[in-house]
């Protein structure tokens, strides 16, 4: 998505400012997708909301994300990259502060929402930037850092907001956004130079298009985040958002067909290499919102740990990506990225087999190693998928790309949690019923644990053994479900050679 000819052959000050100010930003939007999931009991109960309530906390800021991130790349071309991301900056870390200072549930999700259609636009500027300012031979680094905010943000979200409701008060998980903020303007407007604003694109809309992905990709989002607590089609609300999303990627097809200047170039998802890439960020999403959530859910039901705790064992995974930041200007002039990609979900899948092997003894220190795994897991298949996004399409679909990459990664994220969500419930059910049927009242394990304990007791265990049999089911099904995916990753386009060159001079 680069172009040569009209970038120099080494990037000055302004354009690695700007490609700084494009990776803080897109680290503090993701970092806020996850923010409030530790302190959201500490959060309802002061602003008064009930436990379905306070989901709408979180899906709030989803649902107005994943509306933004394809059309943000758009609104950019008509108010210059400049103005609209300092736009979007200043309306964030508002937003920010009206959720801090929330007092009831309305405030909250007018706050939730602002912050997601603000946050939802950096994350996919943010590659823009890197393609459209650095040259070939140093856009891995700005990759590289691209890609570190895909990863660290949803591991850093949970636990810098639980500790910060464990020692503090939840309200500075929002107030954090302040001085974020002030320096990321500072950065913008040292980094970027002006450009004209181009409003002449309003007269040429595609509304059949914009309305489309407003509701369809909003109303696919609730679904897939509800759908689990409404029981799914029993529910008319879920009913009726799925009538609703359908209407909306009707609508969006129709702007393909009818509009001169579609909002998006879905044309190029039908491409061999972008479809690769798209199916790809899907199941990558997918795969580390599911892990991200497994863990946790884990450790705290079965060893009651702290969201702080078990953040920290999060937290392993992203000690191998960092420490190969920098190796990835090197590793992408020698390793073809298909095979890299394939790499890393190879590594998933194995982690999650390892993992598959779960027993109520397994504790934090035991998932050391597949978690390291999974660190360089994220490095071989995000890394590399990033670069394999900028070079599958030609220039001027380099906002479409990028747009449509982001959110396939979010909305697999609501696809891997909502599958995930589903099969917990039925196989906990499941396991409980076959434990129960196999302890008779004849049996004396049966009798000498109701003899030392009680019945309730025993039901205790059973229930116990259950949810450790049902989150070895969900590694097993996780690993399989990636290693289906590993022949996609040879279907990416690979690097030109030459393309991606060292970050030297």
């Amino acid at each position: 998505m680069s172009d040569a000819t009209a970038l120099p052959e080494k990037a000055d000050i302004g354009s690695w400012l700007a490609v700084a100010a494009g990776t803080i930003g897109a680290l503090m939007a993701t970092l806020d997708t996850s923010i409030v999931s530790a302190s959201l009991p500490t959060i309802q109960g002061e602003i008064g909301a009930s436990g379905a309530e306070g989901t709408w906390i979180t899906t709030a800021y989803l649902v107005a994300e994943i509306v933004m991130i394809p059309i943000a790349g758009w609104l950019g071309k008509i108010f210059g990259l400049r103005s609209f991301l300092l736009m979007v900056t200043v309306l964030f870390t508002s937003f920010s502060m009206m959720c801090g200072v929330s007092q009831d549930l309305t405030q909250m999700i007018i706050g939730r929402v602002g912050q997601g259609f603000t946050g939802g636009a950096m994350i996919p500027m943010a590659l823009i930037i890197v393609t459209t300012r650095l040259p070939p031979r140093q856009q891995p680094l700005g990759i590289a850092l691209f890609g570190m905010t895909a990863v660290l943000g949803p591991v850093l979200g949970p636990v810098i907001g639980g500790w910060m409701t464990e020692h503090i008060s939840w309200h500075y998980a929002f107030f954090l956004n302040l001085p974020i903020g002030v320096g990321l303007i500072a950065l913008l407007i040292l980094g970027l130079g002006g450009a004209r604003a181009r409003w002449e694109m309003f007269a040429e809309a595609d509304l059949l298009g914009l309305a489309g992905l407003a509701l369809g990709l909003g109303g696919l989002t609730i679904v897939l985040e509800e759908g689990q607590r409404e029981l799914w089609f029993e529910s008319q609300f879920i009913r009726n958002l799925a009538m609703t999303s359908l209407l909306g990627f009707g609508l969006l097809a129709a702007g393909q067909v009818f509009s001169k200047k579609p909002v998006i170039q879905l044309r190029i998802l039908f491409g061999r290499a972008f479809g690769s890439v798209f199916l790809l960020s899907l199941t990558v999403g997918a795969v580390l919102y599911a892990v991200f959530y497994i863990i946790p859910q884990f450790l705290v039901r079965v060893h009651g740990y702290t969201a702080e705790q078990s953040g920290g064992v999060i937290m392993i995974s992203g000690v191998p990506t960092l420490l190969m930041l920098g190796l990835f200007p090197l590793l992408v002039r020698i390793i073809d990225l298909r095979i890299a990609v394939a790499v890393g979900l190879g590594l998933f899948a194995f982690s999650s087999f390892l993992d598959a092997g779960l027993t109520p003894d397994t504790a934090g220190p035991q998932f050391l190693f597949s978690q390291l795994l999974r660190g360089f897991a994220q490095f071989f298949s995000l890394f590399f998928l990033n670069q394999a996004a900028t070079s599958a399409v030609a220039h001027e679909f380099a906002e479409d790309a990028s747009g449509l990459f982001n959110a396939a990664r979010n909305l697999g994220g609501s696809m891997g949690l909502s599958a995930i969500g589903a099969l917990q419930d039925q196989r906990t059910t499941f396991h409980t019923a076959r434990l129960t049927e196999a302890v008779t009242a004849n049996g004396l394990l049966a009798q000498d644990a109701v003899a030392q304990n009680g019945v309730g007791a025993l039901f205790q265990r059973i229930e116990g053994q259950a949810v450790v049999m049902t989150f070895a089911d969900l590694y097993w099904v996780l690993g399989v479900a990636i290693l289906m995916m590993i022949p996609l990753a040879f279907l990416l386009k690979p690097l030109p050679k030459g393309a991606a060159l060292s970050v030297g001079g």
